[in-house]
């Protein structure tokens, strides 16, 4: 007999005693009891979400692994096609799923990750990219409306979507109108669109249906967003106001004949120049006039509701990286932040769901000079103080968070991999367990623009490259869209040609390379894994920083944020002109005939002194048309019925009276856009909320 048979007790020809079997079974009953009961300890230390989450994983693994998966958009169910079939007859799933056995190792992913859109939202906020739509938003902005509504065209042509990104120039920017100052004049439609009054906001647009769902617009001004704000909205409502007109000839017909009465006498606008094929001339029919002087009060309060209700698009409005980075704040940053809050307010009144109020950027403190790191931290530490102030004011954190959105950059450095999945997860957490907010509040939504600064003069043409590595780490990280620059942005506005190779650079990539096929292509990767923690870590420890002077608004007060993004920008310069950055064209790998100098004619996009004047000339006319309307006494700046052009108040007074009785400012600009201009608005609320002045 073998030993290990003796010692089991067996028999020679294998069975074993009764009383033997017995106490093996009394052994093996023993032990299932003793896993039983650590299964049953293991399961009551999992908290109900961990448990909930391990149970709903089957049938969430075949959602994604099934040949059709289906998921809902409000209320609508969409059905998504799993896998995509490559030219070697493989197929490519959207999404690919982990392959953890243990469950420990699956509740650690799910709680870190997660397929995308579900919290923490690293992956992504949205179960599937969206379809027929890409994520492009290209940035235009030169001269005067019409030029920049003809690159606008342009740049839509064969595209599903139209997604718009206005550039604003510096007169603009500052709140001023085009005027022969020589410190104006010569700004007036460089480096962005001049834009002056609600005129301009309709030539801007034309062409384009604001409230088509094909249709989004984003804007990037800060100081006097408010009023430009205003002007956009208006021009959306005065659309669909000519759209209702033009529904019935003899509306329209009646219409068309006030509309001449008005101008008996006086030169009605116009938009200079050929229109673009593809511009119908939507918006130009009331140049001049607003659609509540050619409509019923009743009509026109229904069309406004609606068209509020309706438009999407994106304003920055981040006052507070204006302080720390940009420098464009015309107000007092109380009285700036106070706006902010109003224009908030105003869209939890109308129920404005989908436009954003903010986007809270870090791009320009990137920018200026921060690293990736300090660009993470400060932004999203802005967002928390925009939430902390708007919560302040009484609004409800679901009623306003949904509003708010962000803007990143991104350059070389490692970081930038992962800079969409540390935020959305910092968010998501601080939106639901300290904020106690929904899953739509939880879900932060972000737009990428390619570093400007990583582009450089020299060897010029090398700028494409870097710039599609940057949208490779951007469509890989799920960013909702993307801004890619031209390579001949390192010195002037982009041209028709530049401009094509730019969007040519994110087509290539969503509609040819193959791993893009799929949607979460960072999960499971030890090194995005290890560096997402390592930036979250890091964000972490800003934070404190920050918190340990006062929290962001005190940190401004001392201008800790300013001094750290100029030591980052000291470094990084530093380190380029030492070599021991290597950029290739720059510092390394540089032509030996032309000593590191390549010659390159390009063409530099200016305005030119026609459009300058054009643009003098067109907001004096508004100025003298639009406040020469007759005003009718009483009634609150235009909020009451004003049939027959005319207005119940001084919309400038009424815009200064309720800033000092602390009534929504935003309200009022939406009545004083419609007769005054944007400097004649902004010098009349520097008297109620102060001008900016800088902390020394």
């Amino acid at each position: 007999m073998f030993k290990w048979q003796q010692a089991l007790g067996e028999r020679a020809d294998g069975s074993r005693p009764v009383q033997e079997e017995r106490r093996v079974a009394a052994t093996v009953d023993r032990s299932l009891v003793t896993l039983r009961q650590r299964y049953n300890d293991a399961v009551k230390a999992l908290s109900a979400e961990a448990i909930t989450l391990l149970r709903e994983w089957p049938e969430r693994l075949k959602s994604i692994t099934d040949e059709v998966g289906e998921y809902k958009v409000r209320d609508k169910v969409l059905r998504v096609e799993n896998y995509r079939e490559s030219l070697s007859h493989q197929k490519i799933p959207k999404i690919a799923a982990p392959k953890y056995t243990s469950w420990g190792e699956l509740l650690t992913f799910l709680s870190k990750e997660n397929l995308p859109g579900a919290y923490p939202y690293t992956g992504g906020v949205y179960p599937y990219r969206r379809t027929g739509e890409d994520p492009i938003r290209m940035f235009a902005g030169e001269g005067t409306p019409e030029r920049t509504n003809r690159r606008f065209h342009y740049l839509s042509v064969g595209q599903p979507a139209a997604r718009l990104s206005t550039a604003f120039d510096s007169v603009t920017l500052y709140g001023e109108d085009p005027a022969e100052r020589p410190d104006i004049y010569g700004k007036i439609g460089n480096s962005g669109v001049s834009i002056a009054t609600l005129d301009d906001m309709k030539k801007l647009y034309s062409g384009f249906d604001l409230c088509a769902p094909s249709t989004s617009v984003s804007m990037t001004i800060n100081g006097p967003a408010p009023m430009i704000l205003a002007m956009f909205m208006n021009t959306a409502i005065d659309q669909q106001v000519e759209k209702y007109l033009r529904e019935d000839q003899k509306r329209w017909d009646e219409a068309h004949a006030k509309i001449e009465a008005f101008f008996e006498g006086k030169k009605r606008p116009e938009y200079h120049g050929e229109l673009p094929p593809t511009n119908d001339g939507l918006g130009l029919g009331l140049l001049g006039i607003t659609g509540d002087q050619l409509v019923e009060p009743e009509i026109y309060e229904q069309i406004k509701a609606k068209t509020l209700s309706t438009v999407r698009g994106t304003v920055q409005a981040d006052i507070l990286k204006e302080d720390q980075a940009q420098n464009t704040c015309i107000f007092s940053t109380e009285f700036a932040l106070r706006m902010m809050g109003d224009i908030q307010q105003f869209f939890v009144d109308r129920k404005v769901r989908n436009f954003y109020s903010v986007s809270i950027s870090g791009y320009h403190i990137a920018e200026a000079g921060a690293n990736p790191i300090s660009q993470l931290a400060f932004t999203l530490s802005n967002g928390f103080t925009i939430v902390e102030y708007y919560l302040a004011r009484g609004m409800h954190i679901d009623d306003f968070a949904p509003n708010l959105s962000f803007f990143f950059s991104n350059g070389m450095d490692p970081e930038y991999t992962v800079i969409g999945r540390v935020a959305r997860r910092i968010w998501a957490r601080a939106m639901r367990e300290r904020y106690g907010a929904n899953e739509r509040s939880q879900m932060l939504k972000y737009h990428i623009q390619t570093s400007g600064r990583s582009l450089h003069a020299q060897e010029i043409q090398f700028n494409d490259i870097r710039t599609t590595l940057q949208a490779l780490y951007a469509l890989f990280d799920n960013c909702n869209s993307l801004h890619t620059n031209a390579y001949d942005e390192a010195i002037t506005t982009p041209t028709e040609e530049s401009v094509r190779r730019a969007v040519a650079i994110q087509m290539i990539i969503n509609k040819e390379l193959g791993l893009n096929f799929n949607e979460n292509p960072w999960q499971g990767s030890f090194a995005v894994d290890h560096l997402t923690d390592l930036v979250e870590e890091a964000v972490y420890k800003e934070f404190e920083a920050l918190s340990e002077r006062g929290g962001v608004l005190g940190a401004m007060d001392t201008m800790y944020q300013r001094g750290k993004i100029q030591e980052e920008s000291l470094y990084y310069e530093h380190k380029k002109h030492d070599g021991s950055l290597p950029l290739v064209g720059v510092n390394t790998f540089l032509p030996k005939d032309h000593a590191g100098e390549v010659a390159t004619t390009i063409e530099l996009i200016r305005s030119t002194e026609p459009e300058k004047d054009a643009q003098i000339a067109n907001v004096r006319t508004f100025q003298a048309a639009r406040n020469s309307l007759p005003l009718l006494a009483g009634g609150e700046g235009g909020e009451a019925a004003r049939g027959g052009g005319t207005r119940s108040a001084n919309p400038l007074s009424y815009l200064q009276t309720t800033a000092r009785d602390r009534k929504n400012i935003f309200a009022a600009l939406m009545e004083a856009v419609k007769t005054h201009s944007l400097g004649q608005i902004s010098h009349a609320l520097y008297e109620v909320g102060g001008e900016y002045r800088r902390n020394m």
